[in-house]
């Protein structure tokens, strides 16, 4: 069934996944979509099919799984589906104690936020670099420019995507491969993958929706790629931890996360 612009978009049946999903089918990009959870995967692939003119693919997987990531690239392979996009958007996020979070919980989720990544965008590669437009999206957070207790392992994820990713993006520059790292902040809940309600009161301007941040990574995208961190209030924290002591940062991260 060999189609052209095919994007792959992992964690597709909830929030930035279904977002991801709306904006590339928008920009003529077929699909696959990736999850974990069978029913609101298969839900959200028939709605695009009623709304939309792309080729849509849902294929229920659990990345979490050690060696799934081969397994799909080569599930794809054999069914001559070629990938030109590659979102990695899967992960999930632990908060608490480190000592009182389930070990076999962390566990997952490193490998989902880290292990599968590597894997899945090590199978997709050598298939990618035969085909003239190629792209790879990392969706990482802000979460990963400093340490945060009571989210150690997640902050630590999220720093390992985030300097997986710069250095990929120079190390596949001059096969062209345009990888984005985007780096979002809080995110409005929204499982449908549509912008909410703006947030009013203290939190506003704090909070994006999946729209804003799929808008800015497709932006950077277009044009050739890099680092982005959505939002003037997310740029701002990151660069103000510069003017920090790196020790200190972790203490004032604690408060905050107790307050």
């Amino acid at each position: 069934m060999k189609q052209e612009n095919f994007a792959l978009i992992t964690g597709a049946s909830r929030g930035l996944g279904m977002a991801f999903a709306r904006a590339l089918a928008g920009r003529h990009y077929n699909l696959v979509l990736v999850a974990r959870s069978p029913e609101p995967l298969h839900a959200f692939a028939s709605e695009l099919r009623r709304s939309t003119p792309a080729s849509v693919i849902d294929i229920q997987v659990d990345l979490s799984t050690p060696g799934a990531g081969q397994i799909l690239a080569e599930q794809l392979s054999s069914g001559d589906i070629p990938i030109n996009l590659l979102v990695n958007n899967a992960g999930f996020g632990l908060r608490g104690e480190f000592r009182g979070l389930s070990l076999l919980r962390q566990l997952e989720m490193l490998r989902l936020n880290n292990q599968a990544i590597v894997e899945l965008t090590y199978s997709l590669l050598p298939g990618m670099l035969e085909r003239r437009q190629k792209g790879i999206i990392n969706v990482s957070s802000t979460a990963g420019f400093q340490p945060i207790p009571f989210a150690s392992a997640y902050s630590a994820t999220k720093a390992f995507l985030t300097t997986f990713s710069l250095a990929l993006e120079q190390e596949l520059r001059d096969a062209g491969v345009t990888v984005v790292t985007v780096c979002p902040g809080r995110l409005r809940k929204n499982q449908n993958g549509e912008s909410g309600q703006p947030t009013r009161g203290k939190w506003a301007g704090i909070y994006q929706s999946p729209d804003e941040v799929v808008k800015e990574a497709l932006r950077v995208l277009a044009n050739g790629g890099g680092l982005t961190v959505p939002g003037a209030l997310n740029k701002f924290s990151i660069f103000a931890q510069r003017l920090i002591p790196r020790r200190l940062v972790p203490r004032l991260v604690a408060k905050m996360s107790k307050a």
